[in-house]
């Protein structure tokens, strides 16, 4: 390790205990005023405000709302990401902070992440000798889908960068503690709608008719197990069925009938087979029930896929910030995060923040999400931290230029 990233890290460990109750106060700030995808735009001023006040430079992206900041100069580059937009539900938690907006609600810890990569550009700011460009990017809509990242790809936001980094809440963690994987963290996520169609019929006489409750049945068990044997198990591929409809009687065999589920997939590779496999067995299985079948599939978000290196200078930095005992070995997720489309551009790597506070389990996605507020220092000297160890490394690698990794387009170009 060489000189700097000791030094500049220690000032940073400072910094953050020092403004721990100012950073709880902007975190705060947050999740009483979310705001949802690419409509953050109160949530921007305010980020804004503050980043002009450390003497740093902000603009906005293209799509309106959203903020990239840099701190430093030169070469090389390195990117942090925070995601800045909330969910359409309702906060059920009864704290001075909750939520001052009906039915919005940050349940998915963005307004920690956000508060995190705000104090690593506020205490890198106060540095003279940074080493490079530690450009932070305050991301919109990563709750839709495909995902704000998709306008962050295309608007050439990563260009120039060696790599990018992130972080997410862990609430089956304690704080003080972070979670490193390499390799698959997050799956993809996809949605499939299929929509069954016949002449409709008596309950009586379902031989004269296509039964298309009996057809959905059969896609409901049949697609899921056939699956298992198309796909290689390595690649982590699931379908979950979450709706189904059909008729309103029960003596009349209806006339239409659909379902919408979702598919998830670890392997980047099988992510981009997943749709041609998924049609062809619905309309192998449909074509057994003489059902007419449309298929409407959505492509979600790519997997997050950790690159080793990248890891291993997360590793470098979690060791000094919650130190050996500190560090978790982070299971594989299911869930969807649209960081992954950095991945088109340059090698990135996902950490998990241990947030929970102790007491009852808490999860994601719930109104009564809450963290343990002392995990945003750790997150503000875990990022800056990284982000010292990623200048040392590139520091003698060329830029990465304007090009995404060959082979691979950008979101939204043909492939």
């Amino acid at each position: 390790m060489t000189e700097f990233p000791e030094k500049l890290g220690t000032a940073v460990d400072e910094w953050a205990a020092e403004r721990q109750p100012q950073l709880v106060a902007v975190r705060r700030h947050l999740h009483a005023h979310p705001e949802l995808a690419f409509a953050e735009f109160e949530t921007t001023s305010f980020l804004e405000q503050r980043l002009r006040n450390t003497g740093l430079d902000p603009r906005r992206l293209p799509t309106g709302t959203g903020l990239v900041v840099e701190v430093g100069s030169g070469h090389p580059t390195v990117v942090l990401r925070a995601d800045i937009d909330a969910l359409p539900l309702a906060d059920l938690k009864d704290v001075p902070y909750a939520s001052t907006r009906e039915g919005l609600c940050h349940a998915c810890g963005h307004d920690v992440h956000t508060t995190v990569v705000l104090g690593v550009a506020m205490a890198l700011a106060t540095l003279d000798d940074v080493p490079g460009t530690v450009r932070c990017v305050f991301q919109p809509a990563e709750e839709s889908v495909p995902g704000g990242a998709t306008e962050v790809v295309a608007a050439g936001v990563l260009d120039g960068a060696s790599r990018a980094f992130a972080l997410h809440c862990d609430p089956s963690l304690p704080a003080g503690t972070v979670g490193l994987r390499t390799g698959a963290i997050t799956a993809a996520c996809d949605r499939m709608d299929v929509t069954l169609t016949g002449p409709g019929g008596h309950t009586a006489r379902p031989q004269l008719t296509v039964d298309l409750v009996d057809a959905l049945g059969r896609l409901i068990t049949d697609l899921p197990s056939l699956l298992s044997r198309q796909v290689d198990p390595r690649a982590g591929m699931s379908l979950v069925w979450g709706a189904v409809n059909a008729g309103v009687a029960a003596n009349a065999i209806p006339q239409r009938g659909s379902l919408r589920g979702t598919v998830r997939v670890l392997d980047r590779d099988m992510w981009q087979e997943a749709e041609t496999v998924l049609r062809s067995l619905v309309e192998r299985v449909a074509a057994t029930t003489g059902a007419g079948v449309e298929v409407d599939y959505v492509r979600g978000v790519p997997p997050v896929v950790n690159d080793p290196r990248a890891v291993a200078l997360l590793r470098s930095a979690a060791l000094e910030t919650v130190g050996n005992d500190g560090l978790r070995l982070s299971p594989q997720s299911m869930g969807g995060e649209d960081f992954g489309w950095f991945a088109e551009v340059l090698p990135i790597a996902l950490a998990r923040l241990g947030t929970h506070p102790g007491g009852a389990p808490l999860d994601l996605h719930r109104g009564t999400f809450d963290v343990d507020e002392r995990a945003i220092g750790v997150g503000v000297r875990l990022l800056a931290r990284t982000a010292l160890h990623a200048l040392a490394a590139d520091a003698g690698a060329a830029p990465s230029g304007h090009s995404p990794h060959p082979g691979r387009a950008r979101p939204g170009e043909r492939r």
